[in-house]
């Protein structure tokens, strides 16, 4: 019998910051694979990042960390201009804070994947996927980089020698280029739990997506991605697991190098 097709299942979570609650971390861990974890500039803060570590760590996820850029305001979706020098160091720094926190608690840092508006900056913008990919190489080589499918930042990360994870969205829509919808369009997310647990599956079997226009462009992957904001993204991953089952699908992490 043919093994059953996987794919890893990440989701930003640690998102909450003090007395504010962002997301429902709880019942989503146990529903996926890989977890990127806020490191306290676009959200989060300390005991949030160490408590998701602990929750991870007891659901045997992979452990990412998640930086962006330094906008607790804005969540770290706007565009910022920062020297290229100065995000390498703020990609560094937020890796270390998370790294320090797994160091603690027994587990590993597996992967990087930035937020937001770094992460569609480095998506399209050379020099800013070079700073990224060289902060995580220069951290520790054996890390695995999250970037969007077809992305600057993959092949930043590549010509580093990192260990490239080319990564969809099951809760975004996407345009004919391959980018993502911005999100000051009000046809950017995914609204309803079927429209996006469909494009998740023509991501897993077939490698593709129907853009907004109705176009169907090739979209490699090897994780797909959930959002913790999300308003349904508990019933979004309940929802898609079924349906993988279904379909003899299966969920497992990406696995970090060893050395």
């Amino acid at each position: 019998m043919a093994t059953p097709k996987t794919i890893d299942l990440n989701c930003d979570l640690g998102e909450s910051f003090g007395q504010y609650t962002i997301g429902r971390d709880e019942e989503m861990l146990p529903l996926i694979s890989s977890v990127n974890i806020a490191c306290g500039f676009h959200a989060g803060d300390a005991n949030v990042m160490r408590h998701t570590v602990q929750q991870a760590q007891s659901h045997s996820l992979a452990i990412g960390a998640h930086p962006g850029f330094q906008d607790l305001q804005g969540f770290g979706r706007r565009d910022m201009k920062l020297a290229i020098e100065d995000i390498y160091s703020l990609v560094v720094y937020q890796i270390g804070a998370l790294q320090a926190f797994c160091q603690v608690e027994g587990a590993q840092l597996s992967h990087v994947k930035p937020h937001g508006a770094l992460y569609n900056m480095a998506a399209k913008d050379m020099g800013i996927a070079d700073a990224i990919a060289r902060a995580v190489h220069d951290v520790d080589p054996a890390i695995l980089l999250f970037g969007r499918s077809r992305s600057a930042l993959i092949d930043a990360g590549q010509r580093q020698r990192l260990h490239t994870v080319e990564e969809a969205f099951i809760d975004r829509t996407y345009q004919k280029d391959g980018s993502l919808t911005p999100r000051q369009h009000t046809n950017a997310v995914h609204l309803t739990v079927e429209g996006a647990v469909a494009q998740a599956l023509d991501l897993i079997q077939n490698q593709t997506v129907t853009t907004v226009d109705g176009a169907i462009i090739h979209v490699p992957c090897q994780t797909l991605c959930l959002h913790g904001d999300h308003q349904q993204s508990v019933e979004l991953a309940k929802a898609l697991r079924e349906a993988m089952a279904q379909q003899g699908l299966s969920v497992a992490s990406t696995k970090r190098r060893i050395g």
